[in-house]
């Protein structure tokens, strides 16, 4: 029931929004990150690095999609047209993948694709390391059960 209610808030959150909870993810996972200007973005809505300036690699270039519909193979394509080198690709798509999107980070070994799931479970593996506006949008507490012995 709990996943059911995650969803349901993360499914009411508008696609920019969203871009930011990643954004907010990456950095909760030690990253800085940068979200781009909204509007047409050539398929790179984020751009993430361990260090300030962005000199250090991996520098990580992130495509989000947050509709019911699943990425396909162009659209993975379209990111991975955008890598070059010391850099990599993370595709966010909470409507999953076609089959042949799932084939295309066999192609490169430098992308990497995030689905629902993979999405939730990195959001509740760091969600307390969040910044508060972000969990203002997935509001959570955590909750102890007893666990025989």
């Amino acid at each position: 029931k709990a996943d059911d209610m995650i969803s349901d808030l993360l499914n009411h959150i508008d696609g920019h929004d969203f871009q930011d909870l990643v954004a907010g993810l990456l950095r909760a996972i030690g990253f800085k990150a940068h979200v781009g200007p909204r509007g047409r973005d050539s398929g790179v809505d984020i751009l993430a690095h361990p260090d300030t300036f962005g000199f250090q690699s991996p520098r990580i270039k992130v495509q989000v999609k947050h509709r019911k519909g699943p990425a396909t193979a162009p659209d993975v394509r379209q990111l991975a047209g955008t890598i070059r080198d010391n850099e990599s690709g993370l595709f966010v798509s909470t409507g999953g993948f076609t089959s042949e999107a799932l084939k295309e980070p066999e192609k490169s070994n430098r992308i990497a694709l995030v689905d629902w799931e993979q999405f939730v479970t990195l959001l509740l593996e760091n969600y307390e390391k969040l910044d508060p506006q972000y969990q203002a949008m997935v509001p959570l507490r955590k909750i102890y059960i007893p666990v025989s012995l």
